[in-house]
């Protein structure tokens, strides 16, 4: 008997402002700069790519090249489309947490 499975969409399953966070907190820490854009462009998608990218002053088709595997979003991308999903950037020391 084979297995069956369905397809994982994390963007399915953030639907409020604390999993949106807990999300891209999660991401931040792993520390790699590729899993940080693919949360934003999760939580793009989650959001709706369209009016983020309007939003956030680029284009739909930018903004998936540059929250994807292979993209490699300026930091001047990143705060707008964070900025469009209502998020904010903020620093704490390591100690801290």
């Amino acid at each position: 008997m084979a297995i069956e499975t369905t397809a994982w969409d994390s963007a399915e399953f953030l639907d409020s402002p604390e999993a949106v966070a807990a999300y891209l907190e999660a991401a931040l820490e792993d520390g790699d700069p590729k899993v940080v854009a693919v949360a934003l462009g999760n939580i793009a998608r989650a959001r709706g790519m369209s009016s983020v990218a309007a939003e956030a002053g680029i284009t739909r088709e930018a903004l998936y090249k540059s929250l994807s595997k292979r993209g490699d979003p300026k930091l001047s991308t990143l705060l707008s489309v964070m900025s469009a999903l209502g998020l904010r950037l903020t620093v704490a020391s390591k100690d801290a947490a």
